[in-house]
């Protein structure tokens, strides 16, 4: 067992002989290291300080790169070994603390630093780790003694650079301050209904057509009708990454030991593609499918032929292939997906998709890929060799494993960054969600359901940042940081080592750093925090007692299923919080009380946010009984709806005087197709 010597941050052991010898000497790094003790003394970084390489097989471009950003410390290398004042690189064989290739130690000795690892990666970490030292100290490095590796190999954020483009020079912008904190993966999801940003070069009317849109928000767009334009219109905006330009991007990003994972949609989120190439839809027409038809076997032909330049061009193992929230309706009644179902033997469409998976795999792995995509590659039965990206909950990724497949966690509770991080009306207009930068920080992405041996095949934590409200560069940075760097802490950090309390005080003069670097980031130190409601429980009357659902709640968002009325807890910010229970359908619950008590006031709260389809219920009624049969009724309310970008709440409820046992308490839901209500206590007194 290894001993965590004060993780959190170092504390030296003896007193330092300084003028302030009577205190001890902190560090603070991020992310936390596996272990750190520190000595006496410091290293004086100046311009007679040198740096030497030792060690077969070093990549000098990728040292070279680690200390780009050094600011203003002298960086100068020495062709021999000095004797003092050098900073030493060394690659060697092995490492008897460390276990983990991107693994490295750090020591600071007054005369000399010296990091060793058994990889470039593990280099770049170790100097990484040495700036954060070295500019705390203005210079003077403290002298420590770090072990350190890190607890998963896959530590990602995914940009969504679709619905919004990006430039190549904003990803180098990101991969710069991303790497710096040792997150190791960036994964682009590069197609979906709202443009195409890869050059295809088989299929030009991608780029030329499918990657431009007239409205330059994708809210304007997804509001409007949805059309694409030529790249030649004069309000055309969108736009793609040529093959030229991603081979720049992919080499900047390999020098700073960040790869690259390309998601290419599939069978769903394909719009653009099947507007630019009807044929490959099961109507055969422009502006109707978001599904390609898996019947046809011009589908594969396209399919494969787009993943074939994308191998050609992506250096990654993993390629991504979407796979998720196919609407799966046309295959119904597509005579040529029903002809391959009934030719492969298929019950269904889920297993009609999974054939499609299968066979993209197979693909894949004859060209050295894994495939990746997310949870949904489940359904009918995963792909052999697949690897699943779990979003919706840690179910996904707890199937995958006990299957014997690598999962990589990033659940929308604690992993989506499209979220708001503050409460909703300080903040710009969002998806909608409520991540909180302690509720990312506080994530542990093992579920505690799973063995040591499953354990192992969780890989990885990735945060994603989808871009449907985001259309500004700085709003998509607004948006990622600091929550970025406390998931860095998360896949580097074993969980012993972690302290929210320290990594708050950290964040805190991270912040400012950062922002001085050009990075827009929320300021934490101005974070107002939850819906007060929901900051205590709440007593009143019905509190634990019994309810009977005469219309089942959503079983999407069952909160603390049927005890989620009455647990005594009010919601926050948003339904992703457990508190919210969900009706896709009219709500119609009554809450038995035991016995006849004397009642004043009956109430509930509900919550809007438009974007996702989360309304007002048009109506509440609210009726009580003495005997559970016979009801009068106390209040009907009428609420009319109006559609607006806010995130509101509202209570509905009777006040007066009364006696019962029983409490019915009924809501309606509007007109508008698809719509869904979120409940949170019915709270009697």
């Amino acid at each position: 067992m290894k001993k965590f010597l004060f993780p959190l941050y170092c504390i030296v052991s003896a007193c330092l002989v300084s003028s302030c010898s009577d205190k001890q000497a902190t560090v603070e790094l991020t992310p936390t290291p596996l272990s750190c003790t520190v000595d006496n003394g410091t290293f004086n970084w100046n311009n007679d300080t040198w740096i030497t390489l030792k060690g077969s097989g070093i990549d000098s471009t990728i040292i070279n790169t680690a200390f780009k950003s050094s600011g203003q410390l002298p960086v100068q290398y020495a062709k021999t070994v000095p004797e003092r004042n050098m900073i030493l690189l060394e690659r060697v064989e092995q490492l008897p603390t460390v276990h983990h290739p991107e693994g490295y130690t750090l020591t600071v000795r007054p005369e000399t630093i010296s990091i060793q690892a058994t990889s470039d990666a593990g280099l770049f970490y170790g100097v990484q780790t040495l700036l954060q030292l070295a500019k705390a100290g203005g210079g003077k490095v403290q002298a420590v003694t770090i072990v350190d590796e890190p607890r998963f190999e896959y530590r990602g954020i995914m940009l969504d650079v679709s619905r919004h483009f990006r430039t190549i020079d904003f990803l180098k912008k990101q991969i710069d301050l991303l790497a710096s904190y040792k997150i190791n993966r960036l994964h682009l999801h590069l197609t979906d209904g709202a443009g195409w940003r890869l050059e295809i070069k088989q299929y030009p009317r991608l780029t030329e057509f499918a990657a431009w849109r007239k409205p330059a928000t994708w809210k304007a767009w997804w509001e409007g009708e949805r059309q694409y334009c030529e790249q030649t219109d004069p309000e055309a905006y969108g736009g793609y990454y040529t093959q030229d330009q991603i081979r720049e991007l992919l080499e900047y990003a390999r020098l700073r030991c960040v790869t690259i994972i390309p998601e290419i949609e599939m069978p769903s989120h394909s719009e653009e593609v099947l507007t630019a190439y009807p044929e490959l839809s099961c109507t055969h027409e422009p502006y109707k499918q978001g599904d390609f038809c898996i019947g046809n076997e011009k589908t594969f032909e396209f399919l494969e032929n787009v993943l074939s330049e994308v191998v050609e061009l992506f250096p990654s193992q993993y390629i991504h292939i979407g796979g998720d929230e196919a609407s799966k309706a046309s295959w119904k009644t597509c005579p040529l997906c029903q002809a391959r179902m009934k030719k492969e033997g298929l019950k269904d469409v889920d297993e009609l998709q999974s054939y499609l998976i299968h066979r993209i795999e197979r693909f894949l792995n004859a060209k050295g890929k894994t495939l990746l995509g997310w949870d949904e590659i489940l359904q009918g039965g995963v792909a052999p060799n697949a690897a699943v990206m779990s979003w919706r909950g840690e179910e996904g990724g707890i199937k995958a494993v006990r299957d014997g497949h690598p999962a990589i966690m990033t659940p929308g509770e604690y992993c989506y960054f499209d979220a708001y991080q503050d409460a909703p009306y300080s903040q710009p207009e969002a998806i909608g969600g409520y991540l909180p930068l302690n509720k990312m920080y506080g994530y542990d992405p093992v579920p505690d359901s799973l063995s040591q041996e499953e354990a192992k095949l969780i890989k990885g934590v990735q945060g994603n940042l989808f871009a449907e409200y985001i259309p500004t560069d700085e709003h998509m940075e607004y948006m990622l940081y600091p929550r970025a760097i406390a998931l860095a802490e998360v896949a580097w950090t074993q969980p012993a080592n972690k302290s929210w309390d320290s990594f708050r005080q950290r964040i805190l003069k991270i912040i400012p750093e950062i922002k001085a670097k050009g990075y827009n980031t929320f300021d934490y130190s101005q974070e107002i925090g939850n819906r007060k409601e929901a900051l205590e429980p709440i007593e009143h009357l019905a509190k634990d007692k019994p309810v009977t659902f005469n219309i089942p709640y959503w079983e999407n968002y069952p909160a603390n299923g049927a005890k989620t009325l009455t647990d005594g807890l009010r919601g926050g910010w948003n339904y992703n919080d457990k508190r919210w229970l969900g009706y896709v359908k009219d709500m119609d619950v009554v809450i038995d009380l035991g016995e006849e008590t004397t009642l004043h006031s009956i109430g509930a709260d509900f919550m809007q946010i438009c974007g996702p389809y989360v309304y007002m219920p048009a109506q509440v009624i609210i009726s009580v009984s003495q005997d559970g049969k016979e009801y009068s009724e106390l209040t009907k309310i009428d609420h009319k709806i109006v559609k607006d970008d806010a995130v509101s709440f509202k209570n509905f409820g009777w006040t007066g005087e009364t006696s019962a046992r029983y409490v019915r308490y009924q809501a309606m839901q509007g007109d508008i197709q698809g719509s869904v209500l979120f409940v949170d206590e019915i709270v009697v007194k």
